[in-house]
């Protein structure tokens, strides 16, 4: 019996040798690298191996990355791997350095999936190409997203008759406040409730400069914002080009040379008048990012948002009073959109993963708040957080609806019910729905924002001088092509709305 066994073992030996050998002369060999391996072996149930998760590159816009960063896109990415097999690799463009940045990614072609956009923006990287036609893949792969966005604002992001983008369903009508930090408004008794304007502003203003002294700045501004909302009264036509636009209510439908209509050039010379006189910061046309703690400025915003900027600036209180809206323009539909790469090998993965920021408050609520527990916690399930830190960087508006999203401790506990009533409440500019075609305008286009680019920082921050700067602007850009542009435009308008 033994001597059995071991001739059996002998036996195995031997063939396990020949087998090794086998498979060493195969792997030598040099046709080997190009042919399958084939597992005999393998038991037939045996699963295959999972496929590889694909993480997506999304570039979104904000400030600081802090240290916790990684931490906090580590848990979105083990809770999406596990919801829909997808994982995001999250890039961050500066406030500051967002225009230039998105330009060279465009323009590069440097890989990416997802990027957010607006309708500064949007047009031009449609005509370059740069972006995916979505209009049947949303709808066919992923029906819940496709509903949770209102038709309306689905149409606004129409280039072509197609969709290029996953707008994002907030506050899509434009609502204009200004803001006060309240010690300056109890120091000073400003009546908030009646400043409506510019020139209501110019009076508390000054009280508070005289008040604070030389080097304290009661309107702070910086080069690429200037002063918030200061061309509202025009629609741009989706351009993104302020010296361009109709009045939007302008029932003629008129297109025009803005900087050079009375309203603006009012406007312009107080603002001027306000940098002469120490109001506005003197680096303001250099100045790329916003101090902490303003006294005041202006907002695109909806109830509540200033309790959120309280966090972030450290500020006890701030007053937000509304002066305009709200209003639907293209624009304003066009002001928050997400855009997926036309060169992404996974266009279906990133519309799943805006789908379940769009639809799921557990990821929406990390993406807009951070890690859990550190920048955030729970205070009601996911439908009011405390904010626990002030760092985290991701702008909230950029990512996805608001409508489930977790109301921040402080604010109305219907804040969001507010904001859809100033939606449904809102007005709509006289040339709504249209987008300029600029296809066939892309050389005057690129000439007059040169141009633009030029003068704009210290035009709009009060630095230079209107009165001298704007017939200078609008002849440099009469010579890149401005007229050719207006005139297309009041084609395309007369056409779209004949």
């Amino acid at each position: 019996m033994k001597k059995s066994w071991k001739l059996i073992s002998t036996l195995c030996i031997l063939t396990l040798l020949v087998t090794a050998l086998a498979a060493c002369s195969s792997s030598n060999s040099p046709s080997a690298t190009n042919s399958p391996t084939v597992t005999t072996d393998t038991p037939k149930d045996t699963a295959a191996p999972n496929k590889d998760i694909p993480t997506l590159v999304w570039w979104l816009i904000g400030g600081q990355v802090p240290n916790n960063f990684s931490k906090a896109i580590d848990a979105m990415n083990a809770y999406t791997a596990e919801k829909i097999g997808v994982k995001i690799d999250i890039k961050v463009a500066s406030w500051g350095d967002w225009d230039t940045k998105i330009n060279t990614i465009v323009n590069t072609g440097e890989p990416f999936d997802i990027m957010f956009t607006n309708s500064g923006k949007y047009s031009k990287q449609v005509a370059m190409g740069a972006f995916a036609d979505i209009t049947d893949l949303v709808q066919s792969e992923t029906p819940d997203l496709y509903k949770v966005i209102p038709e309306k604002v689905w149409e606004g992001t129409k280039i072509g008759g197609k969709y290029y983008s996953v707008p994002t369903y907030k506050d899509s009508a434009l609502t204009q406040y200004w803001v006060y930090d309240d010690k300056y408004v109890q120091k000073y008794n400003i009546d908030i409730n009646n400043i409506k304007t510019l020139q209501d502003l110019d009076k508390p203003l000054h009280s508070i400069k005289s008040g604070e002294g030389k080097s304290f700045y009661p309107l702070p501004m910086t080069q690429g914002e200037g002063l918030n909302g200061f061309f509202n009264n025009y629609d741009d036509l989706t351009l993104g080009f302020a010296p361009i636009g109709v009045k939007a209510d302008d029932g003629s439908r008129t297109v025009v040379s803005v900087l050079e209509q009375p309203d603006i050039m009012a406007d312009l010379k107080l603002l001027h008048q306000w940098y002469q006189d120490g109001i506005i910061n003197p680096d303001a046309p250099t100045k790329t990012e916003n101090d902490k703690g303003r006294p005041f400025f202006a907002a695109q915003a909806f109830p509540g948002a200033e309790v959120s900027w309280q966090i972030n600036d450290a500020v006890q209180k701030y007053d937000m009073v509304q002066h305009f809206g709200p209003i639907y323009t293209t624009s304003t539909i066009q002001g928050s959109l997400n855009a997926i790469s036309a060169n992404s090998k996974y266009k279906k993965e990133a519309l799943k993963y805006l789908e379940l920021v769009n639809t799921d408050p557990k990821l929406r609520n990390m993406l807009a708040f951070g890690e859990l527990d550190v920048d955030y916690k729970n205070v009601d399930g996911e439908k009011v957080i405390e904010r626990t830190s002030d760092t985290w960087p991701l702008a909230a508006y950029s990512q996805g609806t608001f409508f489930n999203l977790a109301v921040t401790k402080g604010a109305p506990v219907d804040q969001w019910d507010q904001v859809k009533k100033l939606n449904d409440a809102a007005t709509s500019s006289t040339v709504l729905g249209f987008a300029l075609d600029i296809s066939n305008l892309q050389t005057e286009i690129a000439n007059c924002q040169s141009v633009w680019d030029k003068y704009k920082f210290e035009l709009i921050t009060g630095a230079s001088d209107p009165e001298k700067m704007i017939p200078k602007i609008t002849a440099e850009l009469k010579s890149a092509g401005m007229d050719t542009i207006m005139k297309a435009a009041q084609e395309q308008i007369n056409n779209y709305f004949k």
